[in-house]
C-alpha cells in the first residue's frame, strides 16, 4: 500500500481514537473560555462605560470589523496548531500505553511532562494571542475609539487575565483521565502544580481583582478625562460591574471549590473503606500539587496496612491471636517472667503405618485438618500451640498470656480434643 492511501486511514484511525479522549473536551473548554472572556471585555465596552463612550462592534467599519474577526480566527487556530505540536508526544504516548508497550522510556518521560504541564502550556498560549487581539483591536477601532485606547488596552488585559485563569482550572479538571495515566509511577519530583494556596489566589483574582479592577478603570478614565461623558453617568455602569462581579466570583469560587473538594471527597470514601476493613483501597493520583502528594501519601499509608495486617494474620496462625496482639502492642522485651503454667502434649498414634500406607496427598490433608482441629481448640480454652513437630503439637496454658486457671484449661482442652479428633481419626 502506497503512503498516499496508508495516509488517510491513518488519519481516520487517528479521529476514531481521539474522540474517545479527554482531548476534544480540551478544545471545546479552551473555547468556552475564549468566549467568556470576549463577552466579559465587551461587555465592559458595551455596558461598563457611558453612553456617550461605549464601544460596540457595529460600530467599526466593515473592513476592520472583518479583519479583526479574521484575525481571532487566525489566532485561534495557530494558538490550535501550537498546542497540538506541544501535545504530539502525549498522543504517541497514549496510544502506546492502550496497547501496554513502552519502547522508549525517554519519549515517555516526555510525554508525562507534557501532559500535566499542559494546563499551564495553555494558559501561556491564550495570554499570548489575546495580546495580539487585544492589539488588533486597538488597531481596528482607533479611528472610534483612539482616546479610549488606554481603557481598551486595560480591558483587554483583565479579559485576558480571566480567561487564562478559567482555562486553567477547567484544563486541570477536564484533563484528569491523563493526569491519572501520567501520574501511574508516582509523582515526578520536578513538576509541581499550582497548590490549594495558588488555586485560592486564582479564584481571587477571577472573582475579585479582575471584577474591581474593571470599575476602576472605568473610574480612573472619568477622572483622566478618557470619557466625554459626565461623572454621574457612571452610576449605572458600575452598578452592573457589580453586579457582573457576584457572579463572576459565584463562578471562580465553585471553579476552584471543586478542584479541591474532589479529591478530599475521594478521601473520605477511601477512609471509610480502610474502616471498614477493605485494605485494597486505593485512591487516583491527577494532581501534581500537595494534594497530589496527599493521595500519594494515602496510597503507601493503606499498602503498609494492608502489609502490616498480613504479616498479622501470617503471626496469628503460627502462634495465635492473643499472643500476637500482645506481641504488636507491647513489643519485644528483653529478660522474662516466672509463671505457673500448663503443657499439653498432643501426638497422633500410628502415623508412620498411616504414611506408608496412605497417598502422600491424603496424608498431608489428614495432618492439616488434625493441626486445625488442635489450633482451634487449644485457642478456645486460653492456651496457644508453642511448637509443631512432625504429628505432635505441643500446646501451653498460662504464658505468655496470663490464664486464670491454666491446668483446668488444658484438662478441658484434652477432653475436647479426645471427642473432636476422633471424627477426624476415625478410630
Amino acid at each position: 500500500m502506497s503512503t498516499a492511501t496508508a495516509l488517510p486511514g491513518r488519519i481516520s484511525g487517528f479521529l476514531q481514537w481521539v474522540v474517545r479522549t479527554p482531548w476534544p473536551v480540551f478544545l471545546l473548554s479552551v473555547l468556552q473560555a475564549d468566549i467568556i472572556g470576549a463577552l466579559l471585555v465587551f461587555g465592559f465596552l458595551r455596558y461598563g462605560l457611558p453612553p456617550e463612550d461605549r464601544i460596540q462592534l457595529q460600530d467599526l467599519p466593515g473592513v476592520n470589523l472583518a479583519s479583526f474577526a479574521a484575525a481571532l480566527v487566525v489566532l485561534f487556530g495557530c494558538g490550535s496548531m501550537l498546542s497540538f505540536r506541544l501535545l504530539v508526544p502525549v498522543f504517541r504516548w497514549q496510544r502506546r500505553d492502550g496497547l501496554l508497550t513502552d519502547t522508549d522510556p525517554a519519549a515517555t518521560e516526555v510525554a508525562r511532562s507534557r501532559a500535566l504541564r499542559m494546563p499551564f502550556y495553555r494558559t501561556l498560549i491564550t495570554l499570548g494571542y489575546w495580546s495580539i487581539g487585544g492589539t488588533v483591536f486597538i488597531i481596528a477601532s482607533w479611528r472610534e475609539t483612539s482616546h479610549l485606547a488606554p481603557v481598551v488596552g486595560v480591558a483587554v488585559a483583565l479579559g485576558a487575565a480571566a480567561t487564562a485563569i478559567i482555562g486553567y482550572l477547567q484544563s486541570e479538571r477536564v484533563l484528569r483521565p491523563v493526569a491519572v495515566a501520567a501520574l501511574r509511577g508516582g509523582l515526578p519530583e520536578n513538576i509541581r502544580a499550582s497548590g490549594v494556596i495558588g488555586r485560592q489566589m486564582l479564584a481571587w483574582t477571577l472573582s475579585t481583582a479582575v471584577p474591581l479592577l474593571a470599575i476602576v478603570l472605568a473610574v480612573v478614565a472619568d477622572k483622566a478625562s478618557f470619557l466625554h461623558a459626565p461623572p454621574e453617568k457612571l452610576f449605572n455602569p458600575i452598578l452592573l460591574l457589580a453586579l457582573a462581579a457576584l457572579g463572576i466570583g459565584l463562578f471562580g469560587t465553585l471553579l476552584v471549590a471543586m478542584s479541591i473538594a474532589d479529591p478530599l471527597r475521594q478521601l473520605r470514601w477511601a477512609l471509610g473503606e480502610v474502616q471498614r476493613g477493605n485494605y485494597n483501597a486505593h485512591m487516583q493520583i491527577y494532581d501534581a500539587s500537595e494534594l497530589g502528594l496527599l493521595q500519594a501519601g494515602f496510597n503507601d499509608m493503606v499498602r503498609d496496612l494492608a502489609e502490616r495486617q498480613r504479616l498479622r494474620d501470617l503471626f496469628g496462625r503460627y502462634v495465635g491471636e492473643d499472643v500476637a496482639r500482645r506481641a504488636l502492642e507491647r513489643g519485644t522485651e528483653l529478660g522474662g517472667q516466672e509463671r505457673d503454667v500448663a503443657v499439653l502434649f498432643v501426638d497422633m498414634v500410628g502415623s508412620t503405618q498411616l504414611a506408608a500406607t496412605r497417598p502422600p496427598a491424603e496424608v498431608v490433608s489428614l495432618l492439616n485438618e488434625f493441626f486445625r482441629v488442635v489450633v482451634d481448640t487449644v485457642g478456645r480454652h486460653g492456651g496457644f500451640v508453642n511448637k509443631f513437630q512432625g504429628d505432635a503439637a505441643l500446646a501451653i496454658f498460662g504464658a505468655p498470656i496470663e490464664h486464670p486457671d491454666s491446668s483446668g484449661g488444658a484438662l478441658a482442652a484434652a477432653r475436647e480434643l479426645h471427642d473432636e479428633l476422633l471424627p477426624v481419626l476415625g478410630t
